[in-house]
């Protein structure tokens, strides 16, 4: 028997539909159903690698975490990786097929929505329930005609929708009212509730607000989501970077960790848990002058490295960068993935793979030479810190091969890649080891070696290591989140007059 279907889609950008997806998924778990997640095609730089080395957008990979199932490709069948401000790489199954122009991927997306029915047939030929989130906002009147994630997946799917609304942005009853307007008669008879998500205040002060929403509209409101701080779930986009504070301010000696914000920024999760750790004070810097007083400096992985090391050396953040390092020797320079190749002396792109520069200068710092080949490597990696015996795990993703110019240190030993056992090297290190690199996304979220790295850094120093027993535990916060939407929604209604299903 097909799976039942429901379809969440969201007034814009960025009002929560990720979130949603991911609270849905765990409450169906609980609620005993075999319960998966879905999105036809996703924009987005943060992506993560299956046991297959097939690469998927972070949200689905997330939201199948929260069903307590392994993801797959088939849950984002699409997954778009912006490389400049008109043309992306695209990525089919998990695999990428190659870079298009936005003119040119509509073209194709009719060839590509065979592939996006095939992996929900599939899905739906496995799950008693499937989660289907949708993108922007489904009334986009310059992209309906090609759009294939929001109301053509629903109607696909036979689902029924869900709009969900952002009111701490303002103007949600407009936002809501205007979206329904812009749909044709039979998309608006396709929604079949209404969440206010994202709310701060006593909901009483809503009452006349949902009472003229609902006779407007004609569609329940399912129920208003108050704004939350306290649940850690892994963001999407770099968009929600943009309002990054300094994190912990708990009186403790902290150690001051600045991430550079590149314009194309790519899978900034990989430093969520160094947030939990109390005295870590986490910024993401844009500016040289932010800087002043870093402890620990970390260049992220970067969707477009030759583009972004020309910011760096633009913007006067790679001369600061060289002025700390030689400057403050308790400073550490950390480079991951895209970072580490500009940590290098050079960077070679003969095929064209990002750029037609062919060749470019890195910074420096270590004796690397990074070449591009159109292959991309996709896995999940288990390494061991060469330095302490620290296990480590992660995953890569990446198009460039980086070898030694001269000999000096490795980081990690890697001991399997997907399925297969090895017994090869990855990154390398100054001789003083305040420099380092590597390939590896996710070595923060090993509870031990992140404890570890930074009572190292505490002791250069001169300060007392902390024993935290701080856990990375993404599926503590997945209840968490199921909680707090379960008992501000009416998931009664939501069983029996949106999916029509018996809850037994």
């Amino acid at each position: 028997m097909a799976a039942k279907a429901l379809h969440i889609c969201g007034t814009g950008s960025g009002v929560g539909k990720s979130v949603i997806v991911t609270a849905l998924c765990r409450i169906f778990l609980q609620d005993g159903f075999r319960t998966a997640p879905f999105k036809a095609q996703n924009m987005a730089l943060n992506s993560f690698v299956t046991k297959d080395g097939r690469e998927i957008g972070r949200a689905q990979a997330a939201q199948a975490q929260a069903c307590k199932i392994e993801p797959s490709a088939d849950m984002n069948p699409i997954l778009i990786k912006p490389t400049t401000d008109t043309g992306a790489q695209i990525i089919l199954r998990g695999k990428p097929i190659g870079n298009m122009n936005a003119i040119d991927y509509v073209s194709y997306k009719k060839k590509a929505w065979k592939t996006v029915l095939n992996s929900f047939r599939y899905l739906s030929g496995v799950y008693e329930l499937i989660v289907i989130e949708g993108a922007g906002s489904p009334a986009e009147v310059n992209l309906k005609s090609h759009d294939i994630v929001n109301m053509k997946m629903a109607q696909a799917a036979g689902a029924p929708v869900v709009l969900v609304g952002d009111i701490d942005k303002g103007g949600v009853f407009a936002w809501v009212v205007g979206t329904l307007e812009l749909l044709t008669k039979e998309e608006r008879k396709r929604i079949k509730g209404i969440i206010i998500n994202k709310f701060r205040g006593d909901k009483r002060l809503l009452a006349g607000g949902i009472k003229f929403l609902e006779k407007k509209t004609g569609i329940r409101v399912l129920g208003i989501i108050p704004f939350f701080k306290d649940i850690r779930i892994q963001e999407e986009d770099s968009v929600s970077l943009d309002q990054m504070k300094s994190t912990n301010s708990n009186g403790r000696s902290m150690l001051k960790v600045d991430i550079v914000y590149l314009p194309h920024i790519s899978n900034f999760t990989d430093f969520d848990a160094l947030k939990l750790e109390g005295d870590v004070r986490l910024n993401y810097v844009r500016y040289p002058e932010d800087l002043d007083g870093s402890d620990i400096i970390v260049i992220p992985g970067s969707k477009n490295t030759i583009s972004d090391l020309s910011y760096l050396k633009r913007s006067g953040i790679a001369n600061k960068i060289l002025t700390l390092m030689r400057q403050d020797t308790s400073c550490v320079l950390i480079g991951i993935c895209g970072g580490f190749q500009m940590l290098g002396e050079e960077i070679l792109d003969l095929k064209w793979v990002e750029s037609s520069s062919g060749k470019v200068e890195g910074l420096g710092l270590l004796p690397l030479k990074t070449t591009f080949s159109a292959r991309k490597k996709l896995s999940q990696v288990e390494a061991k810190d060469i330095r302490t015996g620290l296990y480590v795990f992660g995953y890569e993703i990446h198009h460039g091969k980086t070898e030694q110019k001269s000999s000096c240190k490795a980081v990690f030993k890697i001991l399997k890649r997907g399925n297969k056992l090895i017994n090869k090297t990855d990154g390398a290190q100054s001789a003083d080891g305040r420099i380092w690199g590597a390939y590896i996304h996710g070595i923060f979220d090993s509870d031990e070696f992140r404890r570890d790295f930074l009572n190292r850094i505490r002791a250069k120093k001169g300060w007392e290591p902390i024993a935290s027993k701080v856990q990375f535990d993404n599926d503590r916060e997945f209840d968490k989140l199921a909680r707090i939407v379960r008992e501000n929604i009416d998931m009664d209604y939501l069983y029996r007059n949106v999916l029509k299903i018996k809850k037994v």
